[in-house]
């Protein structure tokens, strides 16, 4: 795996997500493929076809909600901002979860540090369209212990607890910047998270249904398989599945070519004898880096990528591939739009 690259963190709001970014997603919402009865009222117009969207209620007017649902009549008479309630609206669950594990923290740029403005700009998304929004961050160094609770799970994953609404883009923010890569008070002793032990934990916590966007770049040690079909998996008697999944998988250019990753050199061709060492396990193994060694990797990359592709398509997940040297506006306004993951 490719070094962790210089790239710059980000240590403010400002550097998670741009102005004109923001200002496009306010045009947009999260979609979904399926249809899931919310738990609260909420801004979510249901798919369900037969019955015409109807009034039914209101409900105060909270920061972040969208004015134009303002019933402004009410207002005149009242002097009180009141929203109006549909039959067919339903409440969205977004959750987002972000692998914080060592394979992501690399790469030139930084796949990880590409990971945190997608997930923001997934939020700000999901806040601004006042859907429910949880966050996980799950790998790496780990966070603060919760109150009470110092467990290697407590530490290996991190999670924001659910939340609606404009008001809530600066907490999701402070989450990100702080939990993806802890300060060094705040760290403690490394505890490397199991993909399958955090994806079971992810999964044990629904309590409803929703939809899940997971970034990675499925590279875990002990694989994937069995950790997304736990995400995939059933969470009602019904056996429908609990959530609509889609895994963002972030990949840096040298991992895709790795004829593309700068040498010690500045050259673009990596060849001759190097130590490579695995970001996740910390093995090593000298090897002597050919033309024809490239192109098996390719192939075996290739082949990878395949089999990923096959395996979430047969669950159910949609399965997208983002460089992580890729514009955050265009996957988002472009790719994931296209795919029907934000429309």
């Amino acid at each position: 795996m490719i070094a962790s690259s210089a790239t710059k963190r980000p240590t403010s709001p400002d550097e998670l997500i741009s102005s004109p970014l923001s200002a496009a997603l306010d045009r947009l919402d999260v979609s979904t493929r399926r249809v899931f009865a919310g738990k609260m009222q909420g801004e979510r117009r249901s798919k369900s076809r037969g019955r015409s969207v109807e009034f039914e209620d209101f409900r105060p007017y909270v920061p972040g909600d969208d004015l134009r649902h303002v019933d402004w009549n009410v207002f005149a008479r009242l002097d009180r901002l009141f929203i109006k309630i549909f039959q067919e609206e339903q409440d969205l669950a977004l959750n987002i979860v972000v692998d914080a594990s060592a394979s992501m923290d690399a790469g030139n740029p930084n796949k990880l540090i590409f990971a945190q403005r997608v997930a923001m700009a997934l939020g700000y998304l999901g806040l601004v369209n006042n859907n429910r929004v949880s966050a996980w961050i799950f790998g790496g160094q780990g966070g603060s212990p919760r109150p009470g609770d110092g467990s290697p799970e407590a530490r290996m994953v991190r999670r924001m607890s659910p939340m609606r609404g404009r008001t809530g883009v600066q907490r999701l923010a402070r989450f990100v910047l702080e939990e993806t890569f802890p300060s060094e008070a705040a760290r403690p002793e490394r505890e490397e998270a199991s993909f399958t032990r955090a994806m079971r934990g992810i999964a044990a916590s629904r309590t409803g249904r929703g939809v899940l966007l997971l970034l990675t770049d499925l590279l875990a040690p002990e694989g994937y398989a069995q950790g997304l079909s736990l995400l995939a998996g059933s969470g009602t008697q019904s056996g429908a599945p609990a959530w609509d999944v889609t895994v963002i998988q972030v990949l840096s250019p040298g991992e895709i070519d790795p004829q593309s990753e700068l040498s010690a050199s500045g050259d673009r061709a990596i060849l001759g004898d190097l130590r490579l060492t695995d970001a996740e396990t910390g093995r090593a193994a000298e090897v002597t880096i050919t033309q024809e060694l490239i192109a098996r990797y390719r192939a075996r990359f290739a082949a990878f990528q395949q089999e990923a592709a096959t395996f979430c398509a047969r669950r159910g997940i949609q399965h997208v591939v983002a460089r992580s040297d890729a514009d955050v506006s265009e996957l988002m306004l472009g790719e994931l739009r296209r795919r029907g993951i934000v429309g």
